[in-house]
C-alpha cells in the first residue's frame, strides 16, 4: 500500500507503481513490463538497460528486450531484484525515473511503512547479499582476491584497515551490478560531507598504491562516483565480496575514495 504522502500526483518526476493482482506473484511476466504510456512518455530515454536503485544504495542492472506487447525487463535480472529485496505479496513498488536510465525503486509494506534498509535474510552461502553498507569488489570475469571476503555480516573492527582513522568510511559489498558507487546516506550526514559538482574528476585510489580515474555523479540526489566498474576488475573481485571505502577529503569536500580489501 502507497502512503497518501506518496500520491503520484505529488512526484517531481515520473513515476509509476507495480503491486500484484489476484494469481501474480513478483516473477510473472506481467510484473517485467514498463507501462506503455510511460514508455511512449519516455522517448529513447532508456532503451537497451535501466539501472534499479533502493534507498539503502544498493542497484541492480536490468537489460531491456522489445517484445511485440511491450518493453520488458530481461527475466534473470529482475528475478534477482525480486530474490534481493525479499519480495512479499503485500509489497508495493514505486518506481521513479531519475535520469537517463536511471530509476529509484521505493518498497512500501502493505501497513504503508516503506522500507528503507536491507533485507536480512537468506543463507549467505546461498544468496547473494547486495548491502551497500558494507564494502565489496565484484568482476564480470569471476575470480576473488584472497584479501576480500564475502559480506554477509559486517566488518569486524572496520576503523582498522583506515589510513587515517578520522576519515569518513563505510563497508561496501558487490552486488551483479557495479557501475557507480553510492555513497550511503548516513556517512554524508554523519560527517556533514559535500561533494563536487557533477562530472569532477577525482580518484580511487587501491591498496598497491595505483591511481584509478573517477568523476562525481549525482542521480536523483544520490552521491556516487563512475568509474567502480574499473576498480573492480582491477583488483579482481566478485559478486559478494566486500571492501572498506575510506574517504579522503579536501576540507568536507570528498576528493578521492581509498579502497581497502579485507583480510581473510
Amino acid at each position: 500500500m502507497l502512503p497518501e504522502s506518496e500520491n503520484r500526483e505529488n512526484l517531481s518526476n515520473p513515476s509509476f507503481i507495480k503491486s500484484l493482482s489476484i494469481g501474480q506473484n513478483w516473477k510473472s511476466k506481467s510484473m517485467r513490463i514498463f507501462p506503455e504510456e510511460f514508455v511512449r512518455s519516455a522517448g529513447e530515454a532508456f532503451v537497451h538497460r535501466v539501472v534499479l536503485s533502493v534507498l539503502w544504495n544498493n542497484s541492480w542492472q536490468c537489460w531491456l528486450q522489445q517484445e511485440k506487447n511491450g518493453l520488458f525487463m530481461v527475466e534473470e535480472d529482475w528475478d534477482e531484484f525480486v530474490d534481493d529485496n525479499l519480495l512479499d505479496t503485500d509489497d508495493t513498488l514505486l518506481f521513479t525515473h531519475q535520469d537517463t536510465m536511471y530509476f529509484q525503486v521505493r518498497i512500501f509494506k502493505k501497513d504503508g511503512n516503506e522500507i528503507t534498509s536491507v533485507p536480512l535474510e537468506g543463507e549467505p552461502e546461498t544468496q547473494p547479499f547486495h548491502q551497500e553498507t558494507t564494502p565489496a569488489y565484484a568482476s564480470a570475469n569471476g575470480g576473488t582476491s584472497s584479501r576480500a571476503r564475502k559480506g554477509y555480516a559486517h566488518v569486524e573492527n572496520p576503523k582498522r584497515y583506515l589510513l587515517n582513522p578520522r576519515n569518513p568510511y563505510f563497508e561496501k559489498t558487490l552486488t551483479k551490478t557495479n557501475i557507480v558507487l553510492y555513497v550511503n546516506t548516513w556517512v554524508i550526514e554523519e560527517y556533514d560531507l559535500e561533494f563536487s559538482p557533477p562530472n569532477t574528476h577525482m580518484y580511487f585510489l587501491l591498496p598497491d598504491g595505483e591511481k584509478l580515474d573517477g568523476y562525481t555523479k549525482d542521480y536523483g540526489g544520490s552521491h556516487s562516483f563512475l568509474g567502480w566498474a574499473a576498480v573492480c576488475e582491477r583488483c579482481n573481485l566478485r559478486t559478494g565480496d566486500t571492501v572498506v571505502c575510506e574517504l579522503e577529503l579536501s576540507g568536507r569536500v570528498v576528493s578521492a575514495v581509498r579502497v581497502h580489501l579485507l583480510d581473510e
